[in-house]
């Protein structure tokens, strides 16, 4: 571990006039309020970064050598329509750390202040909505799923107004790029097809470098882009998680999952769940973000028509749909703890889906609990989760005869199953209570959610893989969050 930290600046060295540089507004009385071990660590970061001296660098009060901050601007489909120049409107790009193995991170300032693209905002975030983050960018990345990650938290004596007055708050998120669709969609739509090639070319030497002597380069970054959009969709949908904001500007180029502000998993099994408050016609309920994800790549596509032909274009979008399925299929086969794949196996899957919707049982712990499947016996403990025993019965005797073909050991399959059946997922009514008690200055709910998110697949028999209660199913989130 170290406190000597390389950065450099490709964004701000290669891609003039892609940004506004300028520096973070610190906050007032600013304070260390967490950070994530682990990712200080994947990091080689020394923990004295993280005492209580060092607020000022997570503040944006101090800049570490070689930072050169700045603010990307890009445009974007908000809601299926046009919204025009977006930008980072409260985040600031401040570097990129060189690690030793030779990859790069991007650090990003979240709630740094006014900026060019702030449009009517107050440039500031608040501390419900960097807890809800923080929380949510570890956990996923504890899942396995492609993610933006979040370093620390730091509140402050700053107000913020929002429908409340709030805590200002700041977090440090890491990526390997912050590139978006929207990047390219801004130059697109300014009519400046030659700063769409510079930020193509900039990607691929960057992030696709084995790329950058093919003939047919551009047509195989844009298939990589797709499919890596399709798999990360696939992911979503394995474990529940809806995203509740899926414009054009909040797609990864790299297909992470980031910007998280109104997301949820699935409590009770609704395939049509909408997370965001404020997505009054459910374009990004739970079952639609497959389809959204293609219409934005479409969007995507598009702006390169410029440097793949139409026609190569449609066919690389047409490969989508079969990537996600493929990948959804290989996923939900591994939560069911099938081995190989047959025809049926969707009926199977089929049949499970249409009871958990009619009883609306809970998501994750119907699948956590069918892990502990023993395939020779009839009984269950997930039967008692279902009203309608007979026919819960019915669909597990057909389950474990499939079970039985494969002639796999129980304990084989069922630790199989464990890993990728979590026992535990931020549930919202669980980031509540976390952000009720740091709002009040106790971050020990806080501190201990983080570290069993962390480990999501572990045995659990505390409340954090239970069902919420009644008050955590009725909490709305919308995109002020």
């Amino acid at each position: 571990m170290t406190n000597t930290i390389a950065f450099q600046n490709s964004w701000h060295d290669e891609l003039p006039g892609f940004y506004t540089a300028l520096s973070p507004t610190p906050l007032k009385g600013a304070r260390l309020l967490c950070h994530s071990q682990q990712l200080a660590q994947d990091l080689g970061l020394s923990d004295s970064l993280f005492d209580a001296s060092s607020s000022g660098l997570w503040s944006g009060e101090t800049l570490l050598p070689g930072m050169q901050p700045l603010a990307q601007v890009y445009s974007g489909h908000q809601f299926g329509a046009w919204a025009g120049q977006l930008g980072d409107g409260r985040g600031l790009l401040l570097g990129e750390q060189l690690l030793a193995d030779g990859r790069k991170m991007d650090w990003h300032l979240k709630g740094a202040g006014l900026t060019p693209y702030s449009r009517m905002g107050d440039g500031r975030a608040v501390l419900r909505s960097t807890i809800r983050e923080f929380l949510a960018s570890e956990a996923m990345h504890a899942l396995g799923i492609p993610t933006t990650r979040a370093l620390t938290i730091v509140t402050s004596d700053t107000p913020v107004h929002r429908e409340t007055i709030e805590q200002g708050a700041m977090l440090v998120r890491v990526a390997p790029s912050h590139l978006r669709f929207g990047h390219f969609e801004h130059y697109y739509y300014r009519r400046e097809p030659e700063k769409v090639r510079q930020l193509a070319d900039y990607a691929i030497a960057h992030h696709w470098p084995h790329l950058q002597n093919e003939a047919d380069g551009y047509a195989l970054w844009f298939t990589d882009v797709v499919k890596r959009t399709a798999g990360l969709i696939a992911h979503w949908q394995a474990v529940g998680f809806a995203h509740g904001v899926m414009n054009t500007d909040n797609m990864s180029l790299l297909g992470l999952t980031m910007d998280y502000g109104p997301y949820g998993f699935l409590d009770d099994y609704q395939q049509d769940f909408i997370c965001n408050h404020s997505d009054y016609q459910g374009r990004y309920a739970f079952d639609n973000q497959p389809a959204v994800g293609l219409w934005n790549l479409q969007r995507l596509a598009q702006t390169l028509s410029m440097l793949i032909t139409a026609d190569r274009l449609n066919e690389i979008l047409g490969e989508y749909q079969p990537l996600l399925m493929q990948a959804f299929g290989q996923r939900m086969r591994a939560k069911l703890g099938l081995f190989t794949a047959r025809k049926d196996d969707n009926a199977i899957l089929s049949e499970l889906f249409a009871l958990m919707s009619k009883e609306r049982s809970d998501y994750t712990r119907t699948f956590r609990m069918l892990s502990e499947t023993e395939q020779g016996s009839a009984g269950t403990p997930l039967g008692d989760e279902f009203i309608d025993r007979a026919a819960f019965n019915q669909w597990f005797a057909h389950y474990r005869q499939r079970l039985q073909d494969e002639q796999i050991e129980d304990a084989e399959r069922q630790q199989s199953m464990k890993e990728v059946n979590p026992s535990l997922v931020l549930r919202n009514w669980l980031a509540q209570r976390a952000i009720a008690g740091a709002e009040q200055g106790d971050t020990g709910e806080l501190e201990s959610l983080y570290q069993a998110l962390c480990q999501p697949f572990a045995d659990r028999d505390d409340d954090y893989s239970q069902r919420p209660p009644d008050w955590g199913k009725t909490l709305e989130v919308s995109c002020s969050s």
